[in-house]
């Protein structure tokens, strides 16, 4: 509850004395009045004169007058005996006022001065040292100089409490007041020196490093072959002198470098992490760089607390990004965090080794990774096991884009242990499985025979989809059709599919009708003994009797047969009996790819043309029975209109491969894997861009020439490109270019009108956004020919904003104006509120005027960034938010007459200031319809999803459709919204 304030100078009076803590009055408590404080001083107990003193400072440090409870406070608390109290009146002796209205200190101070020496001489070291913190406060000289002898003398106190906060009162005293302490610097060296206790000598040092530092720097010469077997404390003092005067010492920084160097094995963890710190900023050697990100890893794989780790392993990144090259020998070791059980602690290391990874330690990078992956598939019950699998299947992954030679030996890890990953990781191999097929033709064969052989451990119906499409592209030779197809027999089962089920269902009817006419009919015995099976007799603690029952229900035993009967099914009759159609539809897919490219590999075989036409014939057969399952009572959602039309459009394609076969291949071999081509391509392309983006390529060098183009002659700057880049030149020189005046407007745009041009007050305020912190810059102008006293802006907020700082009152003088500050803190993605008053008195002296202000709202978009983030992730954060707002699109004829589907989708971007996932290759085209899935991420860390699906049916149409945002908190979702609405009527505008 206690709070200090900064004193004004000598020739200030007390009003002028800056408060910078405000305390808010307690609302159960009525605000007492002067005559009842001065009451409870004079006589109440030791606990109400306590309560009456407390209500003393915190009214001073709201700026309340209290000048005359001064000699209540001296004759009736001052004497006291009790060490609490006593403890309270050195607060108030901080923040009393001092100088009367002439700037003169006031007659009380001496009797104030004689109370505190007599402090300084108590017998109790408590109240010794507690005066003695209260001198680095005082900053009076009139009131100082009388108490440096005692302060002097408590320098040699045999307590070392005493100790410690005297060498911190000399230290203030000559900082502030040299005059009064001429000799500290020799005083403080004298006592370190001397000195025993560690926390003592670790204060003297503090003291010269702020105050002589030269001092300091001697003292560390003489004592340099001690340092490594100095205390911790005292160790993380010497680090402070030297990042403090390695400027100004520059001579002495070679004693520098080893004295830290030493501390980089001391065994604190706090002097290792400071140390490090430390000799990056004293030399660039490649030498000191390496023990720096040495000692890094160091702390990150033995310190407990995973905040600590991920603190040291962000400092180590910046380490890297500074000196790129230097450390990268040391990604091995950084391999060691992957200890730690976090999840974030590994994310944020393994991010680091991305960054380290090079073609030379590629290898054993991949080996470690491999050893990881390889425990959490034997430790899968272990908490986020199958995340932290993931993450390492995504690195993993990231490793051999950047190094394909890498690729052929990922890929056999993958294939060899994708039975045993879970559903989202089976998945990202796939994806991988298939980024490599197509990138690297010649692992394709191999692909395909490590894929067929564990096609039947697939499970996983996306898992199942993607292995059926890599070898439905990439099985080209007659070999490996009849491999594949031999695989896909396999995993389908007994054919026809419908009639293989209907066969099982009446050999099971059969079963069950035989077991219950072939067994007797119950007994009354045997019913007796069930009903004591279900229900027994228990006997309390208490001595009495309970009947514990147990209720079997069929209903479960029936799921977890029919379980255990489909895990029994082959794979793909497993999937399409769940009704996973779009799978069914993968399948017939794949089967024709396989046909044809079985009748180009063996055109000219008579006996291959025999299997051909079988291979038609199973083809069809298994894509009706797909179909007829799909229709059937077997699965409990019926087959949807679009599976159905696909699959019905396969079974043509196989009817008329005669005639229309190079048509067909078209359309099912080559286009589609050159769409999935461009695909890849994309992603290349977007993550070169990126690169260069975050590289240094573009840095223009020390020794590269400096081209004047305003000086250059006309013919060297005869094309248009050259002449419109001198334009630009010439524009930013004048201070007309477009960014300036886009910042201004933008400047502009951020004035909020608090108040009416008719008010006596005319204000407005300048938002200023900066992070966590928003600066509310207010100009308020008088517009009366009166003087306006006492004039403060009050704030409140509403929604996650807090208010750090109160306005200082103000007079403003008759048509004139002054400048206002605020500043308030800023703790989620909400949308928030700020709203208040303008209170003010005058023209007489008990007029007093209150004018409410506008409502400033603060826009959400400061604090949303674009981002990125795969397909995965966005689908599982995509179910995991709960929150959702759907945006309809109302018809828009006038505005998106003229307008496309991309156009549109640019605009929702820039007005949600969101990143689109979808490749562009995915949006090219015209079809009248556009589905795109958008990301960003707030500078809190907070997730934002958006999948807007738009149609334009023709050129006059109007854009409709809808737009879905989904958030962890209801606020980012309803405020993405409003953006978006208010983007479709600017638009319309």
């Amino acid at each position: 509850m206690m709070a200090t304030s900064a004193s004004a100078g000598a020739g200030n009076n007390s009003s002028a004395d800056a408060c910078y803590m405000l305390i808010h009055p307690r609302m159960d408590v009525e605000t007492p009045n002067l005559q009842t404080i001065k009451r409870d001083l004079e006589r109440g107990t030791d606990q109400i004169k306590s309560e009456a003193l407390q209500q003393v400072i915190t009214g001073t440090l709201q700026g309340e007058n209290y000048d005359m409870l001064l000699m209540h406070i001296i004759r009736f608390v001052m004497p006291t005996r009790n060490k609490a109290l006593k403890k309270i009146l050195l607060f108030y002796w901080e923040v009393c006022p001092k100088y009367a209205s002439d700037g003169t200190l006031k007659q009380e101070t001496i009797l104030i001065c004689n109370a505190l020496r007599n402090d300084l001489q108590h017998p109790n070291e408590y109240i010794r040292g507690a005066t003695l913190r209260l001198l680095c406060k005082l900053r009076e000289a009139d009131l100082l100089e009388p108490l440096i002898g005692p302060t002097r003398s408590c320098l040699e106190h045999r307590h070392a409490y005493v100790r410690k906060n005297a060498v911190l009162a000399v230290g203030s005293i000559y900082r502030h007041l040299p005059q009064l302490i001429p000799d500290a610097p020799a005083l403080v060296k004298a006592f370190l020196d001397t000195e025993a206790d560690m926390v003592c000598r670790r204060n003297a040092l503090d003291v010269l490093s702020a105050n002589a530092p030269l001092v300091a720097v001697q003292w560390l010469k003489e004592n340099a072959r001690l340092v490594s077997s100095l205390d911790a404390l005292l160790q993380l003092s010497v680090v402070d002198l030297i990042r403090r005067t390695s400027r100004e010492f520059s001579g002495e920084k070679a004693l520098f470098i080893r004295c830290v160097f030493e501390l980089l094995n001391a065994p604190g963890s706090a002097v290792n992490y400071e140390a490090a710190a430390t000799l990056v900023t004293l030399t660039a050697n490649p030498v000191a760089v390496k023990a720096a990100a040495s000692c890094y890893i160091s702390l990150a794989s033995k310190e407990s607390d995973n905040n600590i780790k991920i603190i040291v392993l962000e400092r180590l990144d910046q380490l890297r990004a500074r000196h790129e090259g230097i450390v990268d020998d040391l990604v091995m070791d950084l391999l060691r965090v992957l200890g730690t059980p976090d999840l974030e602690v590994r994310r944020k290391a393994l991010a680091i080794v991305m960054k380290l990874v090079s073609r030379r330690n590629i290898d054993d990078v991949i080996a470690v990774l491999r050893k990881e992956l390889a425990k959490t598939v034997e430790n899968s019950e272990q908490d986020k096991a199958s995340e932290y699998r993931l993450l390492l299947i995504q690195t993993i992954h990231s490793c051999a884009g950047q190094f394909p030679e890498i690729a052929a030996s990922v890929v056999q890890l993958f294939l060899d242990s994708i039975s045993e990953f879970g559903a989202s990781s089976a998945t990202d191999a796939i994806v991988f499985i298939r980024e490599v097929a197509e990138t690297y033709p010649d692992l394709r064969t191999s692909i395909i025979q490590h894929l067929v052989a564990s096609f039947l451990d697939l499970k996983t119906g996306k898992v199942v989809r993607g292995a059926l499409w890599i070898l439905g592209e990439y099985a080209e030779s007659a070999d490996e059709v009849r491999a594949v197809w031999t695989k896909l027999r396999e995993a389908i089962g007994e054919l026809p599919l419908l009639a293989a089920e209907q066969r099982e269902l009446e050999a099971e009817r059969a079963a069950d009708a035989a077991e219950s006419s072939g067994d007797p009919a119950p007994s009354a015995t045997s019913s007796s003994h069930a009903a004591s099976a279900a229900a027994s007799r228990r006997i309390l603690a208490d001595g009495t009797y309970a009947t514990e029952s147990s209720l079997t229900s069929r209903a479960a035993d029936a799921h977890s047969a029919a379980a255990k009967k489909m895990d029994s099914k082959p794979p793909l009759r497993a999937v399409l009996l769940n009704s996973d159609f779009f799978t069914g539809t993968v399948l017939a897919s794949t089967l024709v790819k396989l046909v044809l490219r079985f009748a180009q590999a063996a055109k000219d075989d008579a006996d291959a043309q025999q299997q051909l036409n079988s291979l038609r014939a199973e083809a069809m057969l298994i894509m009706a029975g797909v179909i007829r399952i799909g229709q059937s009572a077997f699965v409990t959602t019926p087959i949807d209109d679009d599976s159905y039309s696909r699959v019905l459009a396969c079974i043509r394609a196989l009817e008329h491969v005669d005639e229309d076969s190079a048509v067909l291949g078209d359309a099912f071999i080559r286009d589609t894997q050159g769409a999935f081509a461009r695909l890849v391509r994309g992603e290349e392309k977007r993550a070169q861009d990126e690169a260069k983006k975050s590289s240094k390529e573009g840095a223009v060098q020390v020794d590269d020439g400096i081209a004047f183009g305003a000086l250059q002659p006309a013919e060297k700057t005869a094309t248009a490109a050259d002449a419109a880049a001198l334009e630009r030149d010439i524009e930013v020189a004048m201070g007309e270019a477009d960014g300036q005046a886009a910042g201004a407007v933008s400047k502009l745009d951020s004035v909020v009108q608090l108040t009416g041009f008719s008010d006596a007050v005319y204000a407005e305020a300048y938002v200023n956004v900066n992070q966590y912190d928003i600066l509310l810059d207010i100009m308020v102008v008088n517009q009366t020919s009166h003087t306006l006293r006492n004039l403060s802006v009050e704030f409140s907020t509403l929604g996650d904003l807090k208010l750090v700082e109160k306005p200082t009152t103000y007079n403003v003088a008759p048509f004139s104006f002054s400048s206002v500050k605020a500043g308030i803190k800023v703790s989620s993605t909400e949308t928030g509120v700020i709203f208040g008053t303008i209170v003010y008195d005058g023209p007489g002296v008990s007029d007093n005027h209150c004018v409410v202000l506008n409502e400033i709202h603060v826009d959400i978009m400061e604090y949303i960034r674009p981002a990125r983030c795969d397909e995965t992730q966005f689908h599982a954060m995509w179910t995991e938010f709960e929150w959702e707002n759907k945006v309809n699109m109302a018809p828009m004829r006038e505005a998106s007459a003229a307008l496309d589907l991309r156009s549109y989708l640019a605009h929702i971007m820039k007005a949600t200031n969101m990143a689109c996932l979808t490749p562009d290759n995915a949006l090219a085209g015209d079809c009248g319809f556009l589905s795109a899935n958008l990301y960003a991420r707030s500078i809190f860390g907070e997730d934002a999803l958006a999948n807007v699906s738009i149609e334009k049916p023709a050129d006059s149409a109007p854009i409709t459709g809808h737009i879905r945002i989904r958030a962890k908190t209801q606020g980012i979702a309803l405020s993405l919204g409003d953006k978006i609405s208010a983007a479709k009527v600017l638009l319309v505008e």
